[in-house]
């Protein structure tokens, strides 16, 4: 039976929905016009400070390197508001799952397959996002990094996958919005997805997904 394991951010729930509602709320003008290049840099700060502290052996987790990102992407906007801040931060507790998400997991529910989380997010962060979205019944595990202290695309991050479920890499298919990601789980030993959802070209790297798509619909046909 394959194992079918899931990316969080950016995959299952939309790192931009934070940006996007606090933009649609009076008061925030000033975010409204500058939103989608916010959330660009929050995101790709956040995971270039994953990266970083791996390498460098200076783990802290998600929600620290959360905040850092965002605060280089403020600062970035010309936006020094603390209460917007901390408006962002709050809405990244519960991101909006993107709409396929609930019926592809009960779909999968449904045939069998176990399925998990595997991400950087702290316990707690994944533990609200995962309620905020109302997904906790068709999930059998959420695994976060912080049981091994360092980030992905690290192997001992994979590996806890196979410690949890059994079995080896082969039965297992892991899917990610992150091209990076999805490459290094396939270098792995996964059977890998990259949901490409910006059509964004593929990464030159040691590996490469086993399938490309652009959203989740499909991924129970592939289990």
């Amino acid at each position: 039976m394959t194992i079918c394991v899931f990316d969080a951010y950016g995959t299952l729930f939309d790192v931009k929905g934070a940006a996007r509602l606090a933009a649609q709320e009076p008061g925030n003008e000033a975010l409204a016009q500058v939103w989608p290049r916010l959330a660009s840099d929050w995101r790709q700060k956040q995971l270039q400070y994953t990266w970083l502290r791996a390498v460098a052996g200076r783990h802290c987790d998600f929600w620290q390197v959360t905040q850092d990102g965002l605060d280089w992407a403020l600062e970035a906007a010309g936006l020094d508001d603390p209460v917007l801040r901390e408006n962002l931060l709050a809405l990244y507790w519960r991101l909006p799952a993107f709409p396929e998400v609930p019926h592809m997991l009960a779909r999968l529910a449904e045939k069998g397959h176990p399925t998990a989380i595997l991400s950087n997010g702290s316990p707690a962060m994944l533990s609200a996002a995962v309620s905020s979205a109302g997904i906790g019944d068709v999930l059998h595990a959420t695994l976060s990094v912080e049981e091994v202290g360092i980030f992905k695309p690290a192997s001992a991050v994979y590996d806890m996958v196979n410690a949890r479920f059994g079995g080896t890499p082969a039965d297992v298919l892991f899917v990610s919005s992150n091209g990076w990601d999805a490459a290094g789980g396939a270098g792995y030993g996964f059977r890998t997805v990259w949901v490409n959802r910006a059509g964004d070209p593929l990464d030159r790297l040691y590996a490469t997904p086993t399938k490309i798509l652009t959203d989740l619909t499909s991924i129970p046909e592939l289990a």
